[in-house]
């Protein structure tokens, strides 16, 4: 059986950077809060937790005091910050770079906005939206759908703007449909339109490298955490290339009998997915009994 994992897989430089600052302290001092899962795989959460990271929710950091709390790559709101300070929260922010940008363009946008609209296009209640959310004070318009844009006032001018792990494709489509309603609406788009491209290019651009590989192999083993929105976007799109994909979080799950009649498999994963994970889905199924396949 040929066995190849995907080199594009595995995490993203900013979820590579939050684990590396987790492990530093950890190595450092034993024990760390992390406000949230510090990535969307149960697996390398298991891994951390069992080095010392204990893992909170925000109604959990309002009652600690005098500590030490990771901050997630995803970001966080402007209410986190104010609770760190009023409790002597010491904040060891691994917030990703380009979510940090993405915020700032946010706020500004807001604070420029006048009678106009932010809308976000993402998931209600993924952990990078609240944080974006957050920068308008809760006023902003999240839209993860076509028919979510009917919250849209098209009179009104539009600042649109997108969460940063969100399909290309979806973005272009959203776009697009807001233009159709602002001219339906009979005004300039020029005008009462401006759209901002603020998808993660790293996370974006695996998109079309996984349906070169995706192709190139008669099975594909994708491997990610349940609750990782970039996982299930990439696996669909495995699966739209190649009908036998199939979607694993770990290696119990696995089953011999996708791999019957075949010759080749390939192994990849959401930005979530920790390479260690993969590499033992493909050293597990390279040690298979020949009567199993």
């Amino acid at each position: 059986m040929n066995v190849k994992i995907d080199e594009n897989s595995g995490f993203c430089f900013g979820v590579v950077y939050a684990i590396q600052m987790a492990e530093d302290e950890l190595d450092t001092n034993g024990s760390l809060y992390c406000l949230g899962d510090i990535v969307h795989n149960n697996m390398e959460v298991e891994r951390l937790s069992a080095k010392g990271l204990k893992i909170i929710d925000h109604e959990e950091l309002k009652q600690l005091h005098d500590t030490k709390v990771l901050i997630r790559a995803h970001g966080e709101p402007p209410e986190t910050y104010k609770i760190a300070i009023d409790n002597n929260i010491q904040l060891i922010d691994a917030s990703c770079p380009v979510v940090l940008k993405l915020q700032n363009r946010i706020r500004n946008g807001y604070e420029e906005k006048g009678e106009g609209q932010i809308v976000v296009y993402g998931k209600n209640g993924h952990a990078e939206v609240n944080g974006l959310v957050g920068q308008t004070r809760g006023e902003a318009i999240i839209a993860n759908s076509i028919e979510d844009l009917d919250q849209i006032d098209f009179s009104k001018p539009v600042k649109f703007f997108s969460q940063t792990t969100q399909p290309t494709e979806g973005y272009k489509g959203m776009r697009d449909e807001i233009i159709r309603r602002m001219r339906e609406a009979g005004n300039d788009e020029n005008l009462f339109f401006e759209a901002n491209d603020t998808l993660c290019r790293q996370v974006s651009n695996r998109e079309p490298q996984l349906k070169v590989f995706a192709n190139e192999y008669d099975v594909i083993v994708f491997v990610s955490g349940k609750k990782s929105s970039n996982g299930k976007v990439l696996y669909d799109v495995c699966k739209s290339v190649n009908p036998n994909s199939y979607f694993i979080s770990e290696w119990s799950e696995f089953n011999p009998e996708w791999l019957k009649g075949f010759n080749s498999v390939g192994i990849c994963g959401a930005t979530s997915t920790p390479m260690w994970l993969m590499e033992e889905v493909a050293e597990n199924i390279r040690s298979l009994d020949p009567i199993e396949v």
